[in-house]
């Protein structure tokens, strides 16, 4: 049986100078929950996931680029992705997201 799992996630962010930081929180058998911290200035370029996914943007600023349309991207946003999907995203300052990937 999976145990629960409590994390005070503005505790585990941290910055680097430049690109990304990523932390892996929860992983099970479906899903998949990681922490994302990425420098002002800092991008991860288009690409896709066989496994759907959701992003919530817990700090920071950025754009997120999802079927080519733009996302302004601010704490409190939820985006949902079907598998498959191109997105890409940059950072306009240290953004903190929360990535779960669901499905197998």
């Amino acid at each position: 049986m999976l145990e629960s799992a409590i994390i005070d996630l503005e505790k585990m962010m941290e910055f680097p100078k430049e690109g990304v930081f990523s932390k892996v929180l929860v992983k099970t058998d479906i899903s998949n929950h990681t922490l994302m911290c990425l420098a002002k200035g800092s991008d991860i370029s288009e690409h896709t996931s066989t496994r759907e996914a959701a992003v919530t943007i817990l700090k920071g600023k950025g754009i997120f680029v999802l079927d080519g349309k733009k996302i302004k991207m601010k704490p409190g946003v939820f985006i949902f992705m079907p598998k498959n999907a191109p997105h890409s995203l940059s950072a306009s300052e240290d953004l903190a997201i929360l990535l779960s990937l669901s499905g197998k």
